[in-house]
């Protein structure tokens, strides 16, 4: 499997979390990261890159959305990765 380090997966944890850490990885230095979210999770990963654009505003910018589906053990599951990038 392959591992980014720009790559936020969104689980059970309160969104507030995710923002944060999209927060972190922008100070760190990275200027695009991806938000990514599996099967049930895919309206929370949605709802965080929302909180995220709700508190920086026009600092960042929505830059590609990636949807499709993918083997999990026997299961298939749908994702969606959200592309955000800072714009300043």
């Amino acid at each position: 499997m392959f591992v980014r380090s720009n790559l936020i997966e969104v689980g059970r944890g309160p969104i507030e979390n995710y923002v944060l850490n999209a927060i972190v990885l922008f100070n760190q230095g990275y200027d695009e990261i991806c938000v990514k979210g599996r099967g049930e999770l895919i309206s929370k990963a949605v709802d965080t890159v929302n909180a995220l654009i709700d508190r920086l505003g026009d600092t960042i910018k929505t830059h590609k959305i990636h949807i499709g589906t993918e083997k999990r053990g026997r299961k298939i599951l749908s994702f969606i990765e959200i592309w955000i990038k800072r714009t300043i």
